[in-house]
């Protein structure tokens, strides 16, 4: 077993939480005595004991002489619990073998000197950018204090999300849909505009029912049904609704009764200013969310350059209409050059669909 066999045992521990943590970082520890693996541990949650800690535990006093691999620095601060560092120096582990340094400006390598000064040898960068990639909404939001953002569409493979008659259920396969809604699992929130709610009333849940996804509304004039089905088995403070200052104040004070999130936003070009309702959402530690509609809401958020990654998935079909619904309006591009481009794609199918991820340039 080599260091990056160990790394890679933490990683897929840290993985088991995926979607739980935020606004906690996924991370996964393992305590190796010469060739033993004698304790492991994984962040299960906020506010639970962190991955160091559970492993620290687990392993008692067999932890001293020993060594300890974690997918990312120890934190430094206090928090909602005490600093791992002060734990492991505390423990009598004599080497710290780290995946990624802490984006988060109160550790952001502040651990690993401390653990220096106690005498403990550190290495850092094993599986580095693997371990940046699983925790992507996490550095985003350490750094510059913004959600992490992404948008899905399904899709034909004219890029129509419905025909000219506004027939769109179902144009991707069940397989494809199920799967998609695993996706939103890994998601704090999900994101649709007023047209969707009122054209296809959607629930908007994830695939597990432990899942407790936020969801957010932009809606101008607030036309949301106080009976919409995205207000079942979800609990009212979880749902947010973006508005602006023309919305009617009676039906705000209605929402705020319910128990829903009112936040009233800027408008930038004629409609609510996104940049700004991220930031303010982030200020509420929601730190990744789905786009899933509609084609301007999406179209929007490409153009004002907040998008970090894509979801398309797309039926193996022909609509050929262009009266019918693209998945994406509003960017208006005129310069080919100037173009959305996607990077670092993977494409795979999905029984008969074909599913494709990427980040945006």
């Amino acid at each position: 077993m080599t260091d990056r066999d160990y790394m890679s045992r933490a990683k897929q521990l840290a993985l088991k939480a995926k979607g739980d943590t935020s606004p906690n970082p996924l991370v996964g520890a393992v305590i190796v005595k010469g060739r033993e693996v004698i304790a492991e541990g994984w962040h299960h949650r906020c506010g639970c004991d962190h991955a160091e800690i559970i492993a620290l535990k687990k392993a008692g006093r067999r932890a001293e002489g020993a060594k300890m691999y974690v997918t990312l620095e120890p934190c430094y601060h206090y928090g909602r619990t005490p600093p791992c560092v002060d734990r492991v120096i505390a423990s009598g582990i004599k080497e710290v073998i780290i995946g990624t340094k802490d984006p988060n400006p109160l550790t952001n390598g502040k651990s690993m000197a401390k653990l220096r000064r106690a005498g403990i040898k550190v290495k850092v960068g094993i599986l580095q950018q693997d371990l940046k990639a699983i925790n992507e909404p996490f550095f985003k939001y350490a750094i510059g204090n913004m959600p992490f953002i992404a948008v899905k569409s399904a899709q034909s493979l004219d890029g129509k999300i419905a025909t000219a008659a506004g027939q769109s259920k179902w144009i991707t396969s069940n397989a494809a849909r199920q799967y998609a809604r695993k996706v939103r699992d890994e998601f704090d929130a999900i994101l649709v505009g007023i047209n969707t709610v009122l054209k296809d009333d959607p629930r908007l849940n994830g695939s597990r029912k432990t899942k407790h996804l936020k969801k957010i509304i932009l809606d101008s004039s607030l036309r949301i049904p106080l009976k919409a089905r995205l207000f079942a088995r979800t609990a009212p403070s979880d749902v947010f609704v973006a508005t602006t200052a023309k919305a009617p104040r009676g039906k705000k004070a209605i929402l705020q009764k319910k128990g829903a999130t009112v936040i009233v936003c800027p408008q930038r070009k004629g409609r609510l200013d996104l940049r700004w309702l991220f930031k303010e959402l982030a200020g509420l530690k929601i730190t990744s969310i789905l786009i899933e509609g509609g084609a301007h809401v999406i179209g929007n958020a490409l153009q004002e350059r907040l998008v970090d990654k894509a979801y398309i998935y797309m039926a193996p079909i022909i609509l050929g209409d262009q009266n019918a619904l693209s998945s994406v309006v509003g960017i208006g591009t005129s310069d080919i050059n100037r173009a959305v481009r996607l990077k670092r794609m993977v494409l795979r199918q999905i029984k008969g669909d074909i599913f494709l991820e990427g980040y945006l340039k």
